[in-house]
């Protein structure tokens, strides 16, 4: 999701913009009209296939890796005995975030690319109950032992219209039978506008120097639990779904079979996940007291005024009510 906001600000700063997929140049024609005729080029590579990545990379002056998947994909795959069938992991969390990441930063170097920015997560630590929190932590330190000038962007989650977040409220209102709070839904999260973070990232293109071998940290305005986070969806989009605060191992029994979903709503990762804050580690005021030398950025150090979600959530949660924002004012015959 977040790059297709990185590809608006590339395109409309100019960069000529060299765009990995592994599928054909059709599943992103999307990107296409945010870029100049002739200032983007589709590149297929797999992510098993240092020659290919070669190949998107090219002549790059600077390289963005936003590689991520936040579950393990899998596959059916045939097997001698009853039931003949087995799914079995494609890519996993270490090998999508540690993995390829290091194969990036170590092409990077070899290609002796001027720059790298790794996007990682605010949440990155190696204590975690997650395993994508972990890795991603992993594939921090991973990034920086291969390419030390790397800039590690740590984005808290992020919300906009294609999000996983609200979004994930108003889909599980229509989809399960009740919604399920993890542990009363109790952990907090600091979640970030998408744009803003992209804005964030342009600033590291247009003067990447600056911001060799540091990190930023970029989170939202407020901090919300889970639980208010979903009563702030519904208020939007008036359903009124059964809530059940669930304890997190009954919770992630539930994930244990929803996971085979081919986009999964949930997974026994995403409940270790949803049961620890996701927030920043210091203040402000400690992350604005930090000596020159180690001191991660923030928003306020780029000059970005983050953006509520109380802004920008309606524009497109509004789908979710019965007969969309219509409903909200009378027609010309006095109908709602």
């Amino acid at each position: 999701m977040l790059g297709r906001y990185v590809c608006y600000h590339l395109g409309t700063n100019g960069h000529l913009t060299y765009i990995g997929n592994r599928g054909d140049d059709l599943e992103m024609r999307f990107l296409k009209p945010m870029f100049e005729l002739g200032r983007s080029r589709f590149k297929f590579y797999s992510p098993r296939d240092r020659e290919s990545m070669k190949e998107v990379i090219a002549d790059a002056d600077l390289v963005i890796n936003c590689t991520g998947k936040y579950y393990e994909t899998k596959t059916l795959t045939d097997k001698p005995t009853f039931p003949f069938l087995s799914y079995e992991v494609n890519y996993s969390h270490r090998e999508t975030n540690v993995d390829i990441a290091r194969t990036i930063a170590e092409l990077c170097t070899e290609m002796q690319v001027d720059n790298l920015i790794h996007v990682s997560s605010l949440n990155a630590r190696p204590d975690s109950k997650s395993e994508w929190t972990r890795t991603k932590f992993e594939g921090e330190e991973a990034v920086k032992e291969a390419y030390p000038w790397a800039t590690i962007i740590r984005p808290s989650q992020l919300f906009a219209p294609e999000d996983r977040l609200l979004n994930w409220y108003a889909n599980a209102a229509e989809m399960f039978p009740f919604v399920p709070l993890i542990d009363g839904g109790n952990a907090l999260t600091q979640p970030v506008y998408a744009v803003d973070v992209a804005s964030a990232m342009q600033k590291v293109v247009d003067d990447p120097a600056k911001f060799e071998g540091r990190t930023l940290d970029l989170f939202g305005p407020e901090d919300y639990t889970y639980k208010e986070l979903s009563q702030f969806v519904y208020d939007i989009t008036t359903q009124k779904p059964t809530i059940l605060e669930l304890p997190k191992e009954v919770a992630r029994t539930i994930a244990g079979g929803i996971q085979y979903m081919g986009r999964p709503m949930l997974t026994p990762d995403m409940v270790s996940l949803w049961t620890e804050d996701f927030v920043p580690r210091m203040t402000q005021e400690e992350y604005d007291g930090q000596l020159v030398a180690d001191k991660i950025f923030t928003m306020k150090d780029l000059g970005i005024v983050p953006v509520p979600i109380e802004k920008i959530a309606f524009n497109y949660l509004h789908r979710f009510r019965d007969g969309g924002h219509f409903t909200m004012s009378e027609g010309a015959q006095g109908y709602h």
